[in-house]
């Protein structure tokens, strides 16, 4: 809290605020930061060796073989969600999970695990979208801006 705001404090919240600060748990930042970035890392080994794989065994070039790494992660991520260990392994790593394809994946697919006793259709399809349709709308949106800007960009030069 600022210091200007604690000046308009009553003495009995002052002391109380400065209880709660000697009491506050400490969080671990940097060691947090550690294991996320371990955890994406090995997140993105793992979508490295599919590429890989993908264009070792399928003839696929490194431009053509985003779009089936992408979905493999994804369903991959959507098995171990559906198996319950991707909870622990976001309990352990936090945003290294997250960041990644991977977490799109999780967070649509633990909304459809959540709600599937209220129905396919008004449980899982209705629930599932509600975190997939936002990302995919503002990606899209994104998309757009971004070539939108590309496009004025190398019109302005060629002039």
């Amino acid at each position: 809290m600022a210091d200007k705001k604690k000046k308009n404090l009553p003495p009995e919240a002052q002391k109380y605020q400065a209880f709660q600060q000697q009491r506050e748990i400490k969080r671990p930042v940097i060691k947090n930061c550690l294991k996320a970035f371990l955890v994406g890392g090995i997140i993105c080994c793992i979508g490295q060796a599919i590429s890989t794989f993908y264009i070792t065994f399928f003839d696929f070039t490194e431009k053509t073989a985003g779009n089936p790494t992408t979905a493999t992660l994804i369903f991959l991520t959507m098995l171990v969600t559906g198996f319950g260990f991707y909870d622990h392994i976001a309990q352990f790593a936090g945003a290294g999970t997250a960041v990644p394809v991977t977490g799109f994946g999780n967070a649509v697919i633990a909304s459809a695990i959540e709600h599937r006793t209220e129905g396919f259709i008004l449980g899982v399809g209705t629930n599932m979208l509600k975190l997939a349709g936002p990302v995919i709308v503002y990606g899209v949106f994104s998309a757009f801006i971004v070539a939108l800007i590309k496009t004025i960009l190398l019109q302005w030069g060629g002039l």
